[in-house]
């Protein structure tokens, strides 16, 4: 038997308002999106948002947590759990995860994130400890276990994961700045992760 509707409704109003929240910050960025209007979107009265959400910046921590966290614990499981080899990981499951982030609701928090970061500094440091840091100690652990088992050589690239990572970053960046000059965002990150891969397997 279906539950009752209020019953539905109101254990959707958490995904509802922020979802809300996504949009409002995606139009006017973070420092401009009212408390009010994110109600409004999200149909509920300020009052009743408040008891889910104590603040804004709580608000934004929930957009976070739905839009790009569960993307980073997919990859980290999949990482955690695959048979295939380091290399074979960071060429398949990793490259695509990176492809799919250009144009991808990630990229709003990323633009939110540069633009307006520098006058919330526990918003960034949220975004650090709950994607970045998180991110790269997935890359990092991938790089050791091809270090371990003879993949790869122990190099300036096996200490700086960021190197992975960076083409995605700079093609959302890109298509933010550059829109009007396309950028071959697939090619670009293919071409950086066989030149990282080239040099950890160089002297191995």
């Amino acid at each position: 038997m279906s539950k009752p509707r209020y019953r539905r409704r109101k254990e959707d109003r958490p995904r509802e308002i922020t979802e809300a929240a996504y949009q409002a910050f995606a139009e006017k960025g973070y420092a401009a999106t009212r408390v009010e209007e994110v109600a409004k979107r999200a149909g509920v009265s300020k009052g009743l948002m408040y008891l889910y959400f104590k603040t804004k910046e709580d608000l934004f921590k929930a957009v976070i947590r739905r839009v790009v966290v569960p993307r980073v614990d997919s990859l980290m499981t999949q990482s955690a759990k695959t048979d295939l080899s380091a290399e074979e990981f960071l060429r398949g499951p990793f490259t695509a995860f990176l492809k799919k982030l250009p144009g991808s609701p990630v990229s709003v928090v990323v633009r939110l994130m540069v633009s307006e970061g520098w006058r919330y500094p526990e918003l960034v440091e949220f975004y650090w400890d709950n994607v970045i840091s998180r991110g790269l100690e997935s890359v990092r652990g991938l790089v050791e276990r091809g270090i371990a088992v003879g993949e790869f050589s122990r190099s300036p690239v096996s200490e700086h994961p960021q190197l992975f990572i960076a083409p995605a970053i700079m093609a959302v960046l890109w298509k933010l700045v550059f829109d009007a000059h396309p950028l071959d965002s697939d090619r670009l990150i293919d071409t950086q992760i066989e030149l990282l891969l080239g040099q950890l397997k160089s002297e191995a």
